[in-house]
């Protein structure tokens, strides 16, 4: 087979979706966020169902209840890799199984977005999953071993994300729980809500986007909901913008948002947001 070489003018042609993780503590609208997709485009996974938020919207859905369903949802909406074995589950055989079973692939192209609430559950489910794997029991005595069923874990779900991620035509947006705690110096600490370290340690390596949905107090003390989307925040929020084109807060409008990051023109001017209140992240929050 010849060496395919890619051109600049090729690969600025391609299409290519965003992959971003949105954070935030419960209640502060995460979900809501999907009624800011277009829902013509948008397929929302539903694993938490929670979606008494966005129960007017008008896009299509789907529920998998278990690990092995979303695993074959993402390899149906990412095709396979041809770099598995037949006996792997991204490979082109699995690939086949899964066709079969859901029908014409092709069904799917019209979905530009798949918005994935959350990333916590589906966690859980692969944990569930994990447990009964031979992996997860001593070869010696047949109890149940949790470093075995905690690193098959992480190898499943970085797994599962990286399959999703090179769905290259497609946004994917995975939605987590942000878990907020005081560090030993009393200092406040932010990190995502999931089973196990590993997970948590590379997603921000693997997704473009890590966004914080947040409670953000202006000038005069007044609170509105931004997104955070820079590392160097003066809050000490989980954020990343691999695109270099957001700002330190964006209006929390998933299509906006992905115009801007895409360089393309939004529908409509984003609405001014007030100047935030520069709180230090180290500063020790009241109770």
């Amino acid at each position: 087979m010849a060496l395919r070489i890619i051109t600049a003018d090729e690969r600025q042609a391609e299409e290519r979706g965003v992959k971003a993780a949105i954070l935030g503590k419960p209640g502060m609208g995460k979900t809501w966020l999907l009624n800011t997709t277009c829902a013509v485009t948008t397929l929302f996974m539903d694993l938490e169902a929670g979606d008494l938020a966005v129960q007017h919207w008008r896009g299509a859905s789907i529920r998998p209840r278990t690990w092995e369903e979303c695993r074959d949802l993402a390899l149906f909406l990412a095709g396979p890799n041809p770099a598995l074995r037949d006996d792997q589950p991204y490979s082109a055989a699995q690939y086949a199984r899964v066709v079969q079973a859901y029908g014409d692939p092709t069904r799917m192209d019209g979905f530009a977005t798949i918005f994935v609430d959350s990333i916590t559950v589906a966690a859980r489910l692969c944990f569930q999953w994990c447990r009964g794997q031979p992996e997860a029991h001593s070869e010696k005595t047949g109890k149940s071993d949790l470093r075995g069923a905690y690193g098959l874990h992480g190898r499943e779900m970085i797994a599962w994300l990286t399959h999703l991620q090179h769905a290259r035509g497609r946004n994917v947006i995975f939605v987590g729980i942000l878990d907020e705690k005081l560090d030993d110096f009393n200092r406040r600490v932010f990190s995502l809500q999931i089973e196990g370290s590993k997970t948590s340690l590379e997603l921000p390596g693997i997704v473009d986007e890590v966004l914080t949905l947040a409670e953000i107090k202006d000038q005069g003390g007044q609170p509105f909901r931004a997104l955070v989307c820079q590392t160097l925040n003066p809050w000490g929020y989980p954020a990343k913008d691999r695109s270099g084109r957001l700002d330190l807060l964006e209006p929390p409008d998933l299509g906006r948002l992905f115009a801007k990051i895409r360089g393309t023109a939004a529908p409509e001017a984003a609405p001014a947001l007030p100047a935030p209140l520069m709180t230090a992240a180290t500063d020790t929050p009241t109770t």
